[in-house]
């Protein structure tokens, strides 16, 4: 199962708007509600985004070798994994809702697989995971090290990793892979981030995401 938790964050709206005054030597203790929300619209309208980038956050994601393949792209966003160099405990494997070939090739797949369809497909995917699960084991009892031993399992298997960033490069991430032509899998871990960052700075998160390209 694909799981996004939060970790820690700094800052708050406050932060941002904070960040947006010194210019003019002002500094807010409490938040306004018209007068400061007023400047978070302007700020991500007009893309002064600087004063965004005063906060940060961190999550903790769970997810497939090939999601976070995809994901460790985006930049400005520091990234720490599970490495299996060093950690050889069984592995755990991505069981997906198999999904068919998209007419449209940009969208990546289409709709889900039907029943008959998709049995030999479960059958086959269930007799490659746990194989190579027996193989890994058995290189390590063989005296292989974990560096290499790590060859033989497939992306699906799970990984983990921490994930932070300031407020507008996780919204950078989130504008990209919250569409609907993004690998599904990648999205649910977009779609999770983008919820917690509405809960933590909720005038910042909505501004930034209206006005998005």
């Amino acid at each position: 199962m694909i799981e996004v938790t939060y970790v820690d964050h700094m800052g708050s709206d406050l932060s941002v708007v904070n960040a947006a005054r010194v210019s003019f030597g002002k500094k807010h203790t409490e938040f306004d509600e018209v007068r400061d929300s007023k400047l978070i619209k302007y700020l991500a309208r007009e893309k002064h985004y600087s004063p965004f980038n005063h906060t940060y956050v961190t999550f903790h994601v769970k997810a497939p070798v090939f999601v976070a393949r995809q994901l460790v792209k985006h930049e400005y966003m520091p990234w720490n994994e599970i490495s299996r160099r060093y950690v050889d405990t069984p592995p755990e494997f991505y069981v997906p809702d198999w999904r068919e070939v998209a007419q449209d090739k940009k969208q990546g797949s289409g709709g889900p697989m039907g029943k008959p369809e998709r049995k030999p497909v479960e059958n086959k995917y269930e007799q490659l995971t746990k194989g190579a699960a027996r193989t890994y084991r058995r290189m390590l009892e063989l005296g292989v090290c974990e560096e290499q031993a790590r060859m033989v399992l497939p992306q699906s298997m799970m990984t983990e990793w921490y994930w932070s960033g300031t407020m507008k490069a996780v919204h950078k991430m989130c504008s990209l892979r919250c569409k609907p032509d993004t690998q599904y899998e990648s999205r649910i871990v977009a779609e999770a981030i983008d919820d917690e960052m509405m809960k933590l700075f909720p005038v910042s998160w909505e501004a930034l995401r209206a006005y998005e390209d």
